[in-house]
C-alpha cells in the first residue's frame, strides 16, 4: 500500500508541474503588459521599464519560468552574485534554510511563494488564505448535504424499486441534475430569500463573516452558508442518489445479504452492517470527484451570493489582468485535486479488503 500512495504521489507532482507549466506559458502569450495594467495607459516608458525590472519581466521567458518555479517550489537554488538572473532577493521570503550553499549557489528550503497581486501589492498567499477558507467550507457544506441525503434517498429508492417512492425519487433527482448551477442560484435566491424571506429569515447576499450593523465586531453567521450550500450540493446530490440506488440494487442480490436475511436481521441492520459498505465505493468517487469540482466550479454560485471565496477572487483578477492572483489560485485548486484523489485511494483500501491485498 505503502508503494503505491508513493506512486501516486509521483503522478501527482508530474500534473502539477504540468499544470504550473502549461498555465505560465498560457498567460505569458496573452495579450496585455502587467505594467500598463499598473501604471495606466499613459505611463511613460521610463516608468515601465523600471516596473518590468521589479517584476522580473526583462528577462527571457525561459528564466521568468525557472525563476517561478523558484519561487513556488519549497526547495529552490538560488545564486548571491547580484548580477545573476536567479540572485537571491531575500526580502521576497518571509524565511528560508540554507541546505546547501558552494561558492555564489545555494539551495534553500523555504515556504512556497506565489509573488504578489500586480493591483494591491498585497502577497497572493495573504489574499488566498483569506478566500480559500470560505470555498472550502462552502464545498464541504455542499458535499456533506448531499453525500448525506443522497445516501438515504438513494438507499430508499434500492428498497422501493418501481414504486411510486422510487419514481418520485428519480423526478426530483432528474431535475436536480438538469439545473444548471447558476439558474438553481437564481431561483433558490428568490424563493427562499425574497419570497420566502419572512419565513426563512434567510438573506440573499451575505458571507461567512458579517459586521454588525455599526460595522464593526466581525462574527460568523453560519446561516448565510444554507442557501450557497444547498444551491452546489443539488447537482452532487441527484448523482449520489442514482449512484447508491444503483449499487445497494447490485449489492441485495448477493448471496450474503439472502443470508443476513435469513437470520433474521432488520432491514436496517443489513444495510448500515453489509450492504452499504460495500456499495460506498463508486460514491466515494464521485463524491471525491463532485468535492474537487465544487472547490474549482463555485464561481457563479459565489458571485450570487456574494460569498467572499477564491472564484470571486479568480474572476476579479482576470479582468485586472492580475495574474499571479490567478496562477497562485490555479495551482493551490491542482494540488487541492492531488490530494483528494490521493486520499480517496487510501480510503478505497480500507473500505475494501481486496484493494489493501493488491
Amino acid at each position: 500500500m505503502l508503494k503505491y500512495i508513493l506512486k501516486k504521489l509521483a503522478y501527482g507532482l508530474l500534473v502539477i508541474f504540468g499544470v504550473v507549466t502549461l498555465v505560465f506559458f498560457l498567460f505569458n502569450i496573452l495579450p496585455g503588459d502587467p505594467a500598463r495594467m499598473m501604471l495606466g495607459q499613459r505611463a511613460d516608458k521610463a516608468s515601465i521599464e523600471i516596473i518590468h525590472k521589479d517584476l522580473g519581466l526583462d528577462k527571457p521567458i525561459g528564466v521568468q519560468y525557472l525563476n517561478y518555479l523558484n519561487d513556488i517550489s519549497p526547495i529552490s537554488f538560488h545564486s548571491t552574485d547580484e548580477n545573476s538572473s536567479y540572485f537571491l532577493d531575500t526580502t521576497k521570503y518571509t524565511s528560508f534554510i540554507t541546505l546547501v550553499s558552494v561558492s555564489n549557489s545555494k539551495i534553500i528550503a523555504k515556504k512556497p511563494y506565489l509573488r504578489r497581486s500586480y493591483q494591491s501589492k498585497r502577497g497572493v498567499n495573504e489574499i488566498l488564505a483569506e478566500a480559500f477558507p470560505n470555498t472550502i467550507i462552502l464545498a464541504l457544506a455542499s458535499i456533506l448535504f448531499a453525500f448525506v441525503i443522497g445516501v438515504i434517498l438513494g438507499s430508499f429508492s434500492s428498497l422501493y424499486v418501481n414504486t411510486w417512492v422510487d419514481r418520485t425519487i428519480q423526478v426530483v433527482t432528474s431535475m436536480g441534475m438538469s439545473l444548471p448551477s447558476f439558474f438553481a442560484a437564481i431561483l433558490i435566491a428568490w424563493i427562499f430569500a425574497f419570497v420566502l424571506s419572512d419565513v426563512t429569515g434567510l438573506s440573499m447576499f451575505g458571507s461567512l463573516y458579517v459586521v454588525d450593523e455599526m460595522g464593526e465586531g466581525e462574527h460568523i453567521c453560519l446561516k448565510n452558508l444554507i442557501l450557497p450550500a444547498l444551491t452546489l450540493g443539488i447537482r452532487p446530490l441527484a448523482v449520489i442518489t442514482e449512484l447508491t440506488k444503483s449499487t445497494m440494487t447490485e449489492v441485495f442480490s448477493q448471496d450474503y445479504i439472502r443470508t443476513a436475511k435469513a437470520k433474521g436481521l432488520s432491514t436496517f441492520k443489513i444495510i448500515y452492517h453489509h450492504a452499504l459498505k460495500n456499495a460506498l465505493n463508486p460514491v466515494i468517487t464521485a463524491v471525491s470527484g463532485w468535492f474537487a469540482s465544487l472547490i474549482a466550479g463555485a464561481v457563479f454560485v459565489e458571485y450570487i451570493f456574494d460569498w467572499k471565496g477564491v472564484g470571486v477572487v479568480i474572476v476579479d483578477s482576470l479582468e485586472k489582468y492580475d495574474f499571479p492572483v490567478v496562477m497562485g489560485s490555479l495551482l493551490i485548486i491542482c494540488i487541492f485535486l492531488v490530494i483528494i484523489n490521493i486520499l480517496t485511494d487510501i480510503l478505497y483500501g480500507v473500505l475494501d479488503a481486496r484493494i489493501r491485498m493488491k
